[in-house]
């Protein structure tokens, strides 16, 4: 059983880590395309307006907001399947479960936004205090695991487990303070086909097709209502049923008998089968697609798309700040940002989840401890993906938002780099105590 649990969370880990490494090198792409000759052509790309104009309805985008609205819609899709799925039968599925990772993730929402909105006195930059508060799954699971067998994989799943819920406040800042110019009777129909499928997912009744239809008309309704339309993403992930159409008992039974069927069925001479085979074999493929849970499936799906490809341009479109004398950076902003993610998330994180556990109000997992916890609330402070994706939504002076993402990146380069070293030397000096015992 432990197994069963333990190996699709290892794939997770490592798919997390190798995304991981293709943030960085479209980070380290952008960065150089943008300083480069050919800066021109980085820049005309995404702004390149793309989309449809017809009578009494336009949808008409730069580039760049295809990304940012739209394929970030299926980045938050994805985390929505995961928020249910934890929340249903993971980590957080319980009260004692989820104790340990929420203490963590209210801390390292808090104290950093407290930090941020203490140190900050211009009230240009005022909408950037949800910056600090997010944490990069993706980078910071790639550090976690270049540490191997040193830390524990109970670390990882608490790392997993507070970064979900620390998403989960993200999503709820965005939809709460970062929209605005609502239109409610637009939100209203949104709202009521989100109900439908709600109660179609209820009711056990799943298309694929009908599903998507109706996200894109949701995602489209929220997109002219006013609130950021990849929070429709998150809602409609939460309308994906979790059950099984067919259980897995039902479900072997069901083959062994097709795959006798096809046993003792006529032997063809020729490449082709039998209208009994195809039958039979059609059988088959329906009653696999009924065992499948529809939300484990789609987040099955989708976790490699997103992973290789919905991230990694994310990061090619958003990181390419401009790096010239020319350019006057908010300075201020930058240190803020790195103060926020470095020493809120360490503080903020290390210190909810050690109360907790003084308080007794939690448990540490087998194999973790105060250095670990530290160790980890120090890597909580890599921000980039969501970060990046608030500083858009904060700031449209293009001045501004490059200061931003220049913090975002020093900030989470800074907390990375601390967070791999204390746990590295955490490691080794733990390993040279039990040598001398």
């Amino acid at each position: 059983m432990i197994q069963k649990i333990i190996t699709p969370f290892q794939k997770f880990v490592k798919i997390e880590s190798f995304s991981g490494i293709l943030l960085l090198f479209a980070t380290i792409l952008a960065l150089v395309w943008a300083n480069s000759p050919f800066a021109h052509l980085y820049e005309s790309l995404w702004d390149y307006k793309m989309g449809f104009t017809s009578e009494g309805f336009t949808l008409s985008k730069p580039l760049i907001l295809w990304v940012n609205d739209g394929l970030m819609a299926i980045f938050f899709f994805l985390i929505g399947l995961e928020i249910k799925r934890e929340l249903l039968i993971g980590e957080l599925n319980s009260v004692k479960k989820a104790a340990f990772p929420f203490f963590g993730a209210l801390g390292g929402m808090i104290v950093p936004v407290a930090l941020f909105l203490f140190l900050n006195t211009n009230p240009e930059t005022a909408q950037g205090w949800g910056i600090p508060m997010a944490t990069d799954i993706a980078f910071s699971l790639a550090i976690l695991n270049v540490l191997g067998k040193r830390v524990p994989l109970a670390l990882k799943v608490f790392l997993t487990a507070f970064a979900i819920i620390d998403d989960l406040g993200a999503v709820i800042a965005i939809a709460v303070f970062y929209s605005s110019g609502i239109y409610w009777s637009l939100l209203f129909y949104a709202f009521g086909l989100l109900a439908l499928l709600f109660l179609l997912s209820y009711l056990k009744v799943y298309s694929k097709y009908v599903f998507f239809i109706v996200g894109v008309v949701v995602w489209v309704l929220f997109l002219k209502s006013g609130i950021h339309p990849t929070i429709a993403g998150v809602l409609m992930a939460f309308t994906i049923p979790i059950s099984q159409r067919v259980d897995v008992r039902s479900y072997t039974e069901s083959i062994s008998g097709v795959l006798q069927g096809l046993k003792v069925s006529k032997e063809q001479t020729v490449p082709i089968l039998t209208h009994d085979q195809i039958e039979q074999l059609d059988e088959l493929e329906d009653m696999t697609g009924r065992v499948q849970s529809p939300l484990q499936h789609l987040e099955h799906r989708l976790h490699n798309w997103v992973a290789y490809l919905v991230i990694p341009v994310f990061a090619l479109a958003n990181a390419g700040i401009t790096i010239s004398t020319d350019v006057q950076l908010d300075t201020s902003l930058i240190l803020h940002i790195v103060i926020g993610l470095f020493v809120g998330k360490g503080v903020g994180v290390s210190l909810f989840a050690i109360m907790g556990k003084k308080l007794k109000l939690v448990d540490f997992p087998e194999g973790v401890n105060y250095r670990n916890i530290i160790g980890v609330a120090l890597l909580a402070g890599v921000g980039f993906t969501m970060s990046i994706f608030i500083s858009n939504l904060a700031f449209t002076d293009p001045a501004i938002a490059d200061s931003a993402k220049v913090g975002i990146l020093v900030g989470s380069f800074i907390s990375g780099l601390a967070g791999y070293s204390f746990l590295y030397f955490n490691s080794k000096t733990k390993a040279a105590n039990t040598e001398e015992s």
